[in-house]
């Protein structure tokens, strides 16, 4: 099977974004159900998991690691710091913090949480904009020269602080949503990954569940779905995002695969190296995704997708105005 290189490893080219299994969608699924899916992701031959100690406020990281640590040498196991769940007087909330002391806390949660004695790629989950990204990242290379550590990442951050990131250690790989209807890494992160070797993860890349082929019904969405809060699943956005689709889907059916399948093979075929994380609780749609790999598209396909979806004619911000401010990426 052909792999795709992140730092020193060489991974499935799509990996196994973790995060659906207990995090921001809505009921997670039974933990019965979430360690059948990651095993039949290891049958599979996924290789790359990624989680973080926000996700369930540590619950992913406790369901993830017993299970994966059987097969952590043929694994590349992933996990994020700088942002997490911390206690106050009126409930557990999700705090942003890149201070030294805060990143070698999380990370030393994490790997009590996993299980394991190292983690291969640690990702700055947030850059916490009180804190100079030098700052966060030489705490971060503090844990590569401990052990704890193999190599480091950085998620949702523009092409300028990767750029003074990559100053103080090596960075394995940016990590950020991108998929036909997100197109920010586009404007530079992309470029600069390819100057600096830096391996590009994308995240949602079937725009969350928005190109699976199945209609979101927007009133069915759980209470605590994060799309609720996007402005692209607002009903008026929705409508005129929805007339996208029908020319999308057939599309699909001219290439002979499903809509998920092409959002994948789009960013497969889009970059050599990058590596799609597309996360899901059903095991069906995870067969499906591995199925990308196969589908083949032309330059004219890849023209068609492009031109049909891109940041002109999606309707809405990807994120309301206080997630907008937490991130770093170009707009």
């Amino acid at each position: 099977m052909t792999t795709r290189a992140l730092g020193p490893f060489h991974v499935h080219p799509i990996g196994l974004g973790c995060m659906n299994l207990n995090h921001a969608y809505g009921t997670p699924p039974s933990p019965e159900v979430a360690r059948a899916l990651l095993h039949k992701a290891l049958d599979l031959g996924v290789t790359l998991f990624d989680t973080a100690a926000l996700y369930g406020f540590g619950a992913n990281e406790s369901l993830v690691g017993p299970v994966l640590r059987p097969f952590r040498d043929r694994i590349t196991l992933c996990t994020k710091g700088g942002m997490a769940g911390v206690t106050f007087p009126d409930g557990l909330k999700r705090v942003i913090n890149g201070r030294p002391q805060a990143i070698r806390q999380n990370c030393e949660d994490s790997l009590r949480r996993l299980g394991t004695d190292v983690i291969d790629l640690y990702y700055l989950h947030r850059w916490d904009k009180q804190v100079p990204i030098e700052d966060s990242v030489g705490a971060m290379s503090d844990l590569v020269r401990a052990g704890k550590v193999r190599t480091l990442g950085l998620s949702e951050v523009s092409a300028a602080t990767l750029r003074k990131a990559h100053a103080v250690h090596p960075i394995t790989a940016v990590q950020t949503e991108y998929s036909l209807w997100t197109r920010n890494p586009e404007i530079a992160v992309l470029k600069a990954c390819d100057e600096l070797g830096v391996t590009f993860v994308a995240f949602s890349p079937v725009a969350r569940g928005f190109l699976c082929g199945q209609p979101i019904d927007l009133a069915g969405l759980d209470a605590k779905d994060i799309r609720r809060a996007m402005p692209r699943f607002t009903p008026e956005n929705h409508a005129a995002n929805e007339k996208l689709l029908p020319a999308y889907h057939d599309m699909a059916r001219t290439v002979g695969c499903t809509p998920a399948q092409l959002a994948l093979a789009w960013l497969l075929h889009k970059h050599p190296g990058l590596i799609p994380i597309p996360g899901t609780a059903n095991i069906a749609h995870l067969e499906e995704n591995m199925g990308a790999l196969k589908v083949r598209l032309s330059p004219d396909h890849m023209a068609d997708l492009e031109a049909l979806i891109n940041a002109k004619t999606v309707t809405g911000a990807r994120y309301n105005p206080q997630n907008s401010a937490e991130v770093d990426t170009e707009s």
